[in-house]
């Protein structure tokens, strides 16, 4: 799905995969009626005989004197500790590296030190979805589309992305040279950018026609809360009749951040949530400060809102009597707690620990929270990417086919079907976008021409005139705004 600024059509944006559908639990906490975590909680994994530690170690040593080939027994520790956590089917509990817990460490904090580039990974190639504005990437000249080669003089061939990441990031005020291949440009162009602190940005306001105030928030970090009090203050001051709040294709974040921010609209007593132990007592967590707002408020969620988002969905609707529009969400009703200082080493284990409730009581875990004023997106805002290996023409048939009709008809080259049967019509509407582009009019679906198809969509998707979910989320808070007058 395209949402605002974050385009994700065509590329797989891997980057702090750790941290995604995450609602963490930051500090020590305790629920009604049971003993918080302790931070032995491995010391009896396995029974008071530890016959199962034992076990282990056994398999260890057969693997380190009999395998084949060498063997880091560091590695064999971190796979033993994630295979026991896999092992529950709890696809939220994990664990995670040294390496890979700092970036989820950093991403919950809302800020790391680096070059300040959004990056993703595209055909095994590390290339930068966007400079973060004023970041060192942006004013060294990095440019979207560019592909990193490399940083000081280390390949990124053949890393995954979060090797890369890791390479470019670095102690703030040290050089990054990075190598960089331009589509365009014949030759490779090198960079040297002097890495800094980078504050992610996860809070975006604006004020619409008529007042209405738009609020966009893309995760919940450690500053959200305090960014969407900013923006939110700063809308007020303008005279905002109205608030739309935008949490689609939000993963989640921390929990006391989101309770923060649902504070400010849910009256002081009122349920934000509940939660739910192990040992299956329930707590309401209460607004303790909050009252209502004297303005409509509209959330808008798609199947991409998840966890805290969900949180935020639940309190506004059900304590709030906000309004929700747009999609269900995602469905996870689940709690989880990160583990470090016990780990040692840098690594982190993050468990699930309890359950969350709207404050209705409703777990809407693998459920979602259904939207009062369902609203979907045009079917080309989730086409899937075509294979640019394979070339298509007049009487094939397949899916790659699908999606270019489906690109064709969002753009505006009507090819008469979407079915994934390459007519004579679906070759008419290429040659004339063929021509449009400047690209030999043949009507041949080859790369380049699925390229300038997935460029074309891109900005398509980038109009806001053509963002439904939000235009009728402006349309229904006009509405709102009308109603609340007549009442007066």
């Amino acid at each position: 799905m395209f949402k605002g600024r974050t385009v994700a059509l065509m590329v797989v944006v891997a980057m702090l995969l750790s941290s995604i559908l995450t609602l963490t639990l930051t500090g020590q906490w305790t629920f009604a009626g049971s003993n918080a975590v302790s931070s032995g909680i491995f010391a009896d994994a396995f029974g008071g005989n530890k016959s199962g530690i034992k076990k282990i170690e056994t398999a260890m040593d057969l693997v380190e004197k009999n395998y084949v080939e060498g063997v880091d027994r560091n590695k064999l520790v971190d796979g033993a500790i994630g295979g026991m956590l896999n092992a529950l089917g709890d696809p939220f509990t994990s664990y995670m590296a040294p390496e890979t817990a700092q970036q989820f460490s950093e991403q919950i904090e809302g800020s790391f030190t680096g070059i300040g580039a959004e990056v993703s990974m595209e055909d095994g190639k590390v290339v930068v979805v966007s400079p973060i504005k004023g970041s060192p990437a942006e004013q060294a000249g990095i440019k979207p589309k560019d592909i990193l080669l490399s940083v000081n003089g280390e390949s990124f061939e053949g890393l995954g992305l979060n090797e890369a990441v890791a390479k470019i990031r670095g102690p703030k005020g040290t050089k990054a040279k990075v190598k960089v291949k331009r589509p365009g440009t014949a030759n490779e162009l090198e960079f040297s950018i002097v890495r800094d602190d980078i504050a992610l940005e996860t809070v975006y306001s604006s004020m619409k026609q008529g007042n209405i105030g738009v609020i966009e928030v893309t995760e919940f970090s450690m500053n959200t809360a305090d960014r969407f009090t900013q923006e939110l203050a700063s809308l007020e001051k303008q005279g905002m009749k109205a608030l739309v709040i935008d949490v689609r294709n939000n993963p989640g974040g921390v929990l006391q951040v989101v309770e923060k921010m649902a504070e400010q609209f849910v009256p002081k007593g009122k349920a934000i949530l509940q939660i739910e132990d192990k040992n299956k007592n329930r707590r309401k967590m209460n607004s303790a400060q909050g009252k209502s707002k004297n303005y409509p408020v509209i959330i808008i969620t798609n199947k991409g809102s998840a966890s805290a988002s969900e949180i935020l969905a639940g309190a506004l609707k059900e304590s709030a009597g906000a309004k929700s529009l747009g999609e269900t969400t995602y469905g996870k009703g689940t709690v989880q707690s990160s583990f470090s200082k016990e780990m040692g080493d840098g690594s982190l284990v993050k468990i699930t620990v309890a359950k969350w409730l709207t404050p209705n009581g409703e777990w809407i875990h693998k459920k979602g929270i259904e939207p009062d004023i369902p609203v979907s997106q045009p079917d080309y805002f989730s086409v899937a990417p075509i294979n640019k290996e394979k070339t298509y023409k007049f009487d094939m048939l397949g899916e790659d086919i699908k999606s270019a009709q489906t690109m064709l008809s969002g753009i505006g080259y009507d090819p008469g079907r979407k079915d994934g049967y390459f007519d004579k019509k679906t070759e008419a509407a290429l040659e004339k976008f063929q021509a449009a582009k400047g690209l030999k009019a043949n009507g041949v679906l080859d790369a380049k021409t699925a390229e300038a198809l997935e460029s074309s969509l891109i900005d398509q998707i980038r109009d806001p005139k053509n963002d439904n979910q939000m235009n009728q989320a402006i349309q229904e808070a006009q509405k709102e705004i009308t109603s609340v007058a007549s009442n007066e």
